[in-house]
């Protein structure tokens, strides 16, 4: 066995394994308002984050009573995403909507 044909073998044992880490997840949090429907609410809930009507009821609830209430739980590029088109769809529609990032 030559020295090269050694080394080659001694470097694949020693060769340490990446650990990847997981990314971040920030909460996408709706906004209670004075003017947007609880209607309204409970559709931007089904249309952007594929709540069930019983899920969207209790979120707008907490929306409502409590003055924010968690829309889901994403990694930051996703939530953002999601936070821009609530935001659109809302101004679309004349409702003064606001819903926020924060980090879990």
């Amino acid at each position: 066995m030559s020295s090269d044909q050694f080394d080659f073998e001694e470097s694949i044992l020693t060769e340490k394994k990446e650990k990847f880490k997981k990314p971040s997840l920030y909460k996408v949090i709706l906004h209670n308002d004075d003017y947007t429907t609880m209607d309204f609410v409970v559709e931007i809930l089904k249309i952007f984050f594929n709540k069930n009507e019983t899920e969207a009821m209790h979120i707008m609830l907490n929306v409502h009573k409590k003055g924010a209430g968690i829309a889901g739980i994403y990694t930051y590029e996703i939530g953002e995403t999601k936070v821009m088109q609530v935001h659109s769809f809302a101004k679309s529609n004349q409702h003064p909507l606001k819903c926020s990032l924060e980090p879990e």
